[in-house]
């Protein structure tokens, strides 16, 4: 292995989230009259900390505010989703049968801890984790494209950020990567190739992960 980490972003890499989740956000924010589609939460929300909606209302719309409850009412809506349908990336299992053999690996997500587990449960990836090995923006004071989050993840992991590598889906993720040292891999599957131009390197099929790492 060329690494001694492998970190995994969570959602886009390893759940199949990023539609699901973009289109409740998309609705919500609408059905609170702020009109936004699909597309305009893929390119302004992918892959960042929660507080970022908030801020991106607050500079669009004359300091509006969402209400205080935004974000647990959100999150309870994602999670009926998530139940129903979410379902584990095509490849996800596979590649973190291989990691897990071969190198210590985590996941870094600006998602909430809570949002992390529920997505494992659901899509039964949870069995490849253990707390110690799940890291969210909720853990640091910035999150991407702030290095932070990678560099704690590096931290508490043991590992110098020079020998991580990073398997992101999101342009915030990617310069987060970059701004900690780290090499990264931009899973395009969502996310146009020239987004993620700064990585290491873009495959568009987990399977090709291995031959890389």
């Amino acid at each position: 292995m060329r690494y001694d980490l492998v970190i995994f972003d969570n959602d886009g890499v390893l759940v199949d989230s990023e539609p699901l989740s973009n289109r409740l956000l998309a609705d919500y924010l609408t059905e609170l009259g702020f009109p936004t589609t699909i597309e305009d939460s893929y390119r302004d929300f992918m892959g960042a900390a929660a507080h970022t909606v908030h801020d991106v209302i607050a500079e669009r719309y004359d300091g509006a505010r969402l209400p205080a409850t935004f974000d647990d009412d959100f999150h309870g809506r994602v999670f009926a989703s998530f139940r129903e349908r979410l379902t584990a990336v095509a490849g996800a299992a596979e590649l973190l049968e291989f990691v897990a053999d071969r190198v210590p690996y985590c996941v870094a997500s600006s998602a909430h801890h809570s949002w992390i587990r529920t997505a494992h449960e659901v899509t039964g990836l949870g069995p490849f984790f253990t707390d110690t090995q799940l890291f969210s923006a909720q853990d640091v004071g910035r999150g991407k494209p702030a290095p932070d989050l990678f560099l704690h993840a590096a931290e508490r992991m043991g590992v110098a950020p020079e020998r991580c590598v990073v398997i992101e889906d999101s342009p915030l993720g990617v310069a987060a990567a970059r701004a900690a040292g780290m090499d990264v891999y931009g899973y395009a599957a969502l996310t146009p190739r020239e987004r993620l131009a700064d990585a290491t390197g873009i495959i568009d099929d987990l399977g090709l992960l291995p031959a890389l790492l």
